[in-house]
């Protein structure tokens, strides 16, 4: 809905390619990022270099406007995990949407409800240090909006770095889920039963 909202009305998608930076932690809010098409990820690098994967955002999700809302800089870096299209709405333009059109308010309400349950499952998924705990909880998260026989569109990896754990410990749990029968693997892909 917004997005056909932000089309009709002139909002013009960026284009960025796979790999490019949107923006850096410690950058002022200025706008709220709306993906028309593609895919971004949203990650803090720690002094190794590792990434922590904070979110994932696709076609039809938006991200940036926490930082907005509270005029507090970025914390993250958030880059293009595929070519995508991204329509900028910058502040002024952005609370008017707030104000204008109610029912999106409400879904804004409700979507910065559900990250923040994520983060606190998170953080409390990562104090335990059962790392099979860990991706059991995280999955069966995950798995909330697909349907059964259908694939999660996650990575090993992006398990990995959401969890704090190492690939190779997330494909050794993934695979023994597998043989408990609490998901299916299917050429490398992880399915819901």
């Amino acid at each position: 809905m917004i997005l056909k909202y932000l089309l009709d009305n002139n909002f013009k998608p960026n284009f960025y390619k796979k790999g490019e930076v949107i923006y850096e932690p410690g950058a002022k809010p200025r706008a709220v990022y709306f993906i028309k098409s593609g895919k971004v990820r949203m990650v803090t690098v720690n002094d190794d270099g590792k990434e922590f994967i904070q979110g994932i955002f696709k076609t039809n999700e938006y991200f940036g406007e926490p930082a907005l809302l509270v005029n507090k800089p970025y914390l993250a870096y958030t880059i293009a995990t595929q070519d995508s299209e991204i329509i900028i709405v910058k502040s002024d333009d952005f609370f008017k949407i707030l104000k204008q059109h109610p029912d999106f308010s409400m879904k804004l309400i409700q979507t910065l409800s559900h990250r923040l349950f994520y983060k606190s499952m998170m953080l409390e998924e990562l104090a335990n240090e059962h790392a099979e705990h860990r991706i059991r909880t995280l999955t069966a998260y995950l798995f909330k909006d697909v349907e059964h026989n259908q694939e999660l569109k996650v990575t090993r990896q992006q398990l990995a770095d959401m969890s704090g754990l190492r690939v190779e410990t997330v494909i050794r749990i993934i695979k023994k889920l597998s043989d408990q029968k609490e998901l299916k693997l299917i050429r490398g892909k992880i399915i819901k039963i």
